[in-house]
């Protein structure tokens, strides 16, 4: 498990989910392999107590499956969740991309553009890691942009089925479109051109189920 430092103020819950679900994406913990309370709160220096408090969290959003007498196991990426959260991120960024498009100046311009440069240069270099931080980062800035940025927050609690599969294709995908799609969009944002930003939002997010059927012959383990 990759194990970063506490955050000042963190409280032990939270340090305990951010690094959890962290691991969880990233797929150094498996969908179907056991995780034990005990073992978790040890490699993170924690008591046992928010380490539940995290699993339980982490239980509401169906990513983690607790059974009280034998510990908690992490839930197989199930594509019939992911439509789910699949629905709500395309609603969501199709009517952010929108309002970016309304907006006069972009004062995140230059970060948005920093931004894909690198994810052109890690694309490059095949790193998946710094492909799946820097891409959430767009989106993230995307919704600054609109000043929606609460509800990007709301919306990370059920993308995480999404952001497994989104890893996989990073890691294991040959030709990745993402990086490219990001670029389309934001051209689009800045031209002020809703519709095709809409429209390029909207062929971005989908681009998983093109990838399924490769995934899913590659990884049979992880899936439902």
């Amino acid at each position: 498990m990759q194990v970063t430092g506490r955050y000042p103020y963190e409280s032990g819950r939270d340090y305990a989910l951010r690094i959890i679900k962290k691991n969880i994406i990233n797929l150094e913990l498996e969908p179907k392999s056991r995780v034990n309370d005990r073992a978790l709160a040890e490699e993170l220096g924690l008591s046992r107590t928010p380490v539940r408090e995290a699993l339980i969290e982490l239980s509401k959003s169906d990513v983690v499956q607790i059974y009280p007498q034998s510990g908690s196991i992490i839930a197989p990426i199930d594509y019939d969740i992911m439509e789910e959260a699949h629905t709500m991120r395309e609603i969501l960024e199709c009517a952010v991309v929108e309002m970016c498009c309304k907006v006069e100046s972009i004062d995140e311009l230059g970060a948005l553009e920093e931004n894909l440069r690198l994810q052109e240069f890690y694309l490059e270099h095949r790193t998946a890691d710094k492909l799946m931080d820097l891409d959430n980062e767009f989106h993230k800035l995307l919704f600054t942009v609109a000043k929606m940025s609460h509800v990007h927050s709301l919306m990370e609690n059920i993308t995480i089925h999404f952001d497994r599969v989104r890893y996989l294709s990073y890691q294991a995908v040959k030709d990745v479109t993402s990086v490219g799609g990001h670029r389309k969009i934001l051209d689009a944002v800045v031209q002020h051109d809703a519709p095709r930003a809409v429209d390029e939002m909207r062929k971005h997010l989908n681009n998983y189920q093109v990838e399924r059927e490769e995934l899913m012959e590659r990884y049979p383990r992880y899936f439902a």
